[in-house]
């Protein structure tokens, strides 16, 4: 029999770096592409936080053959002398010893603010990587050290003497821990030129040395920070005046940095920072930034006569259309909601935050009277157009209640009641519709046709969004609402599914559809709710066999010849290209593209909050030029475009 005693031999402990090898999820949050991304940053955050300390102005990450980093920045080099406490070299125990590094605060704490894992992000880095060897350039000597898979295989060593300072750091992720170990230049730039962005005048420059004869390198630096933040957020946008407005004020500890503009169009852009830690849900800080706003413009418009006396005061959503905002925070010891980091939680932060913008934003209206006029117009205009939403989603509200809370007429509803068991298909016209009402299974499986193209929300106000029958059937079948009524513990169905034509104008309705959820239901991407199917482009019949071609099965406008270049074409009596979903049967639509066994689904993520806010502006807002622009830039990557 088996001994099913539980005593203390069934306590394991786990050694050293040995948690995070067997449990790295815990630590960097995945092992996909993300988490090998994030190994790069958390190295990368400790030479900023150099730079935050006025001791390194340049910070150099390299690409290297076989996927290898290289991080390196010219501070002060990690420390070489023995720990008071551990009895091994300061750098050793940075790498080997979780919770260990100069960020704790106190008084010998090595730095004021500081970003990353608090302390674990170079022995986790250490830990997840195949070898990591260490360079450091520190009181007119070279010292070096290596690892390997967290373990010390070359003792710090003396290697010879040099008049530089700082460290490089080369380490090679560990292909058993990471599902993929290659790395996108793209993702890397991104997050380098954000943080650029949030150390003014700090100098990085990404290498991709993967390809000798084509070296690809950008440098980032921005000696006006966040103002040049701002002006690249508005990109493709039209500014309603000319001037940024920026503050760069410490109080209580706390460094607070904000910078805007306002454009002409109708969405709020505010992205937020806690020791340059993107807070995606915002937080204490983004509070404080907003009451104060909301404060100082109606002030200012009741002071100078611009509000009168009967009308009501702008609301907070009133004031922020149009507005493109970066707050930045740096406080010693910063409180986050989760190990996540997504939501700051200091409450002093927001009363400091308050003050500061309070006080230098009106100064910047007292300054410049037109500026805010202008502001104030665009909040009144915006007022109005809310109440108008307001009039439209309470008539709608009414109108569920009169009908008992009935579902749009043309939505064929699936019978199951558990939302984390339904899933509901989005597609075009009737003919589409018919296809997939017939093609599903009724007892999970929800059907939504849409008539036509749904108005593009980038070019609208929310009034007219409201009455727009196709949004409105949206929203009423996903039972959410949007905005500050979104609740997602009401969504009635846990997939949603985009299901469009194979061509330009179902990526066209798919792009649309993708905007309006953006822009006002992104809980429901953020949260993993969001999917596209993808239907064949070809169907081969060959003897008795039918075989289905799927986008990705080769090369894009090339996908049927890939596939006869290792196929026969013997045998084949017919090759049909599917230009629509109403060109199928339903027993054709549901093996191809509804059936949960077969089908394939692609998850609609957010990896980048800014570049997707840039790409919404750049292909659905007023601007055509942008639009031209990228299409230049990227016609060379679709083959055989199906117009």
């Amino acid at each position: 029999m088996a001994n099913n005693v539980y005593d203390e031999h069934n306590i394991e402990v786990l050694e050293g770096l040995e948690p995070v090898r067997l449990r790295p999820g815990m630590y960097i949050g995945t092992t996909e592409s993300k988490g090998l991304h994030h190994l790069v940053y958390e190295i990368v955050d400790n030479a900023v936080d150099e730079a935050l300390a006025g001791k390194c102005d340049e910070i150099g990450v390299t690409i290297l053959p076989a996927n290898a980093i290289r991080v390196n920045d010219n501070g002060r080099g990690i420390p070489v002398g023995i720990h008071p406490t551990k009895g091994i070299p300061a750098v050793e125990v940075v790498f080997t010893v979780l919770h260990a590094g100069g960020k704790f605060g106190g008084e010998n704490s090595g730095y004021k603010v500081s970003g990353g894992l608090h302390g674990v992000g170079a022995s986790v880095v250490n830990a997840l990587s195949d070898y990591l060897h260490v360079e450091i350039h520190t009181g007119g000597n070279i010292h070096e050290m290596k690892f390997e898979r967290g373990e010390t295989v070359k003792p710090l060593t003396k290697t010879g003497e040099t008049d530089k300072h700082g460290s490089i750091i080369t380490f090679q992720p560990d292909p058993t821990i990471f599902e993929e170990t290659i790395y996108d230049f793209k993702t890397l730039e991104k997050r380098l030129q954000e943080i650029a962005f949030l150390t003014k005048g700090l100098k990085i420059v990404l290498r991709d040395e993967r390809d000798d004869d084509n070296i690809n390198e950008r440098v980032f630096q921005y000696d006006g920070g966040l103002k040049q933040f701002v002006e690249f957020i508005n990109t493709g946008k039209d500014p309603v005046f000319n001037e940024i407005f920026y503050v760069e004020q410490e109080k209580n500890g706390i460094a607070v940095e904000i910078a805007l503009q306002y454009n002409d169009g109708f969405i709020e852009t505010t992205y937020a920072f806690a020791n340059n830690i993107h807070t995606i849900e915002g937080g204490t800080h983004v509070a404080g930034f907003r009451t104060a706003l909301t404060k100082a413009i109606n002030d200012y418009g009741r002071k100078y006569n611009i509000l009168k006396d009967a009308d009501p005061n702008l609301g907070g959503d009133d004031v922020r259309e149009g507005l493109s905002c970066v707050i930045s925070v740096k406080i010693g010891e910063p409180k986050f909601e989760s190990q996540t980091k997504i939501k700051l939680t200091n409450a002093e932060v927001r009363t400091v935050v308050d003050s500061i913008m309070n006080e230098y934003f009106t100064y910047f209206l007292e300054e410049n009277p037109g500026i805010g006029k202008t502001i104030i117009d665009k909040s009144i205009l915006a007022q109005r157009a809310r109440d108008a939403a307001k009039k439209a989603r309470e008539l709608v509200r009414r109108k569920n209640v009169l009908d008992g809370g009935r579902l749009p007429g043309k939505l064929a509803d699936c019978s199951e009641k558990d939302p984390s068991k339904s899933e509901i298909y989005i597609v075009e016209g009737n003919s589409a519709g018919g296809s997939a009402k017939g093609a599903r299974s009724p007892k999970t499986q929800a059907v939504l046709p849409l008539r036509g193209k749904i108005l593009n929300v980038e070019k609208s106000r929310l009034d007219k969004i409201l009455m727009n029958e196709e949004i409105k059937n949206l929203i009423t079948a996903f039972g959410t609402g949007i905005h500050d009524d979104f609740d997602v513990e009401k969504l009635r169905y846990h997939k949603i599914i985009l299901m469009t034509d194979a061509d330009v104008d179902g990526s066209h309705i798919c792009t649309l559809l993708l905007t309006f959820l953006y822009r006002f239901m992104p809980q429901l991407i953020t949260g993993g709710y969001v999917y596209i199917a993808q239907p064949p482009l070809f169907k081969i019949e060959k003897g008795k066999t039918v075989h289905y071609i799927y986008p990705g099965e080769g090369r894009h406008g090339h996908e049927l010849d890939d596939y006869f270049a290792t196929t026969s074409r013997e045998g084949v009596r017919a090759i049909q290209r599917y230009k629509g979903l109403g060109e199928m049967n339903a027993d054709q639509l549901w093996d191809t593209t509804m059936n949960p066994e077969t089908r394939i689904l692609k998850k609609v993520e957010l990896t980048d909050a800014l570049e997707a806010d840039l790409i919404f502006t750049q292909l659905m807002g007023d601007k055509v030029e942008p639009r031209k622009n990228f299409i230049y830039e990227n016609y060379a990557n679709v083959v055989n475009l199906d117009v």
